[in-house]
């Protein structure tokens, strides 16, 4: 599996388990440093994840093989490579697409050379699309209208039903038992999706609803969840103020029929509580009992009751009438990512104010404040955000680093510790709590974490350097030269690390390389001071 995003990186982070099953998990980001692009960093292009994906197919094509390839280029900022940058100068996004479209094309291309395509099952879609102002949306993780939730879908089947289109209405939950049933392998019962293989050819297909739903405008900011289900020529939103259009006359949805139908309206928002009966078994429990019992007592020791706020997020807002706070919020994410985080304060400061539930607001601001070192400031909002979030493993990775710029490192420990145990190979946040154990005299726990790190980094330079620093300081030289070896070599400009080497091979009787790593050493000049 190849993806182009560190969002799906666990080992940053993000998406804990997603490379559960996989063989091979083509991921390697890391958080964006000052001067570097997107694509250096927390993004790769399409054809660079596709490069990667036909490397592997090179050496797993013998035999019948599973590929998953996640391309990221159409999110924003929308900045497609030459040439479909100029082409598309006056629809970026749109230019996004076309380079997609290219980068498959080859890919297909490469599949065709390797006499692969023909006999292969594809399938092509995406999660969501863009609501590019569509009912007030720029982005996408709001609302349920079709702008966001209607996305292509296709497949490829081997050798067969070549260029046909069907009429049928189709979910992304349909996906998977399609591919099962194509390769005669039998869905698990519990699968909610059903087979489309069934209904190609058929010139009146059977209607089949489509259900969406989004937890993210509660999750993020405290408002109303969403529901939607299309039927027939209906599309019905379940929200504070439900709405009903008939997309047969109102393509676009902006006609709310629901109070001059209300029997139609009430009739398909009972089907959705139906479909919600059979399949979730009613609403969720707390967001306590989310959380295991370890971090619940973590959480205490900080104060926090974990699931109080949480639990009572379920508001009666409409995200609807919130759609311009969310289109700011997602607008000052961008801006501290790229280094802009000063212009976005008083934006964020403003929200918080008028809206002081949102979870996300706090978090943002936390970090802006953090990214211009305002550590005293930062950390109140940060608490915000994880009392109204507890679970909110981001924020809690946040304050940890603030409470270690401020020497508090007991907490910022504990902080560290939740984030670790939900996200056990994020690298980074495990070297940070081994820092701050290190600096509070837990020093075994300390050297089993730095071991765990460079075992899922081997070439992180700052675990290398500690680990290898203090293996040294217990006396232990000979086992601390390789890591501090590493070190030295993956950033050869570091005093630090030449400093550290020239120490353990002075204490293992090296005298004449120890003073070549001092002359090193001392030939780089000192960092300035942060």
């Amino acid at each position: 599996m190849s993806v182009s995003s560190i969002i799906l990186d666990p080992k940053n982070g993000f998406a804990p388990g997603f490379d559960r099953g996989f063989d091979v998990f083509d991921a390697g980001f890391h958080r964006k440093q000052k001067g570097e692009t997107r694509q250096q960093s927390i993004e790769r292009r399409a054809e660079v994840t596709i490069a990667r994906a036909l490397e592997w197919l090179e050496n797993n094509s013998q035999g019948p093989f599973f590929l998953w390839i996640h391309l990221w280029d159409a999110h924003d900022p929308y900045e497609p490579p030459a040439p479909f940058k100029a082409k598309y100068a006056a629809a970026p996004y749109d230019g996004e697409i076309a380079y997609l479209d290219a980068s498959l094309g080859r890919f297909f291309a490469a599949l065709k050379s390797k006499q692969l395509f023909d006999r292969a099952l594809l399938a092509v879609t995406s999660d969501h699309g863009e609501g590019l102002g569509g009912h007030g949306e720029n982005t996408h993780g709001i609302l349920l209208y079709d702008e966001t939730i209607h996305v292509p879908l296709l497949i490829k089947l081997p050798l067969k039903n070549a260029g046909q289109r069907s009429k049928a209405r189709a979910g992304l939950v349909d996906v998977a038992p399609t591919i099962l049933e194509a390769l005669q392998i039998p869905a698990p019962a519990q699968m909610q999706g059903q087979s489309l293989l069934r209904v190609i050819g058929l010139a009146a297909p059977p209607e089949r609803p489509s259900y969406a739903e989004t937890a993210y405008p509660q999750r993020a900011f405290g408002w109303s969840k969403l529901a939607a289900l299309r039927i027939g020529n209906f599309l019905y939103v379940k929200s504070p103020n439900p709405e009903l259009y008939d997309t047969a006359a109102d393509a676009s949805a902006k006609l709310n029929i629901a109070e001059k139908n209300k029997a139609t309206a009430s009739r398909i928002a009972g089907q959705i509580e139906d479909f919600l009966k059979r399949t979730s078994g009613g609403e969720a429990e707390s967001r306590q009992s989310e959380l295991d019992p370890r971090t619940v007592e973590k959480l205490a020791s900080l104060g926090y009751v974990a699931g109080s706020k949480a639990a009572s997020a379920t508001s009666g807002v409409d995200p609807r009438t919130r759609i311009s706070i969310a289109n700011d919020m997602h607008d000052a994410n961008i801006a501290i990512e790229n280094g802009e985080h000063l212009k976005v304060i008083p934006v964020l400061e403003r929200i918080v104010k008028s809206e002081p539930q949102i979870h996300v607001a706090h978090y943002y601001l936390g970090m802006a404040y953090a990214r211009d070192r305002n550590y005293t400031r930062a950390i109140p909002e940060l608490r915000k955000a994880i009392e109204l979030q507890p679970d909110a493993i981001m924020a809690h990775y946040e304050i940890g680093v603030a409470l270690f710029e401020v020497g508090d490192w007991k907490t910022a420990a504990t902080h560290f510790e939740i984030v670790v145990d939900k996200n056990p190979k994020w690298a980074d946040a495990r070297f940070s709590l081994a820092s701050v154990q290190a600096r509070t005299d837990r020093i075994p726990d300390a050297l089993a974490n730095l071991v765990l790190v460079v075992e899922q980094k081997p070439d992180h330079y700052r675990a290398n350097l500690l680990l290898g620093r203090i293996l040294t300081l217990k006396g232990q030289a000979d086992v601390a030269l390789p890591y501090l070896q590493k070190a030295a070599a993956l950033q050869a400009d570091s005093r630090e690390a030449h400093a550290f080497l020239a120490d353990a091979l002075e204490r293992l009787g090296r005298a004449a390389d120890a003073q070549r790593e001092r002359a090193r050493a001392a030939a780089l000049k000192r960092p300035p001071a942060p």
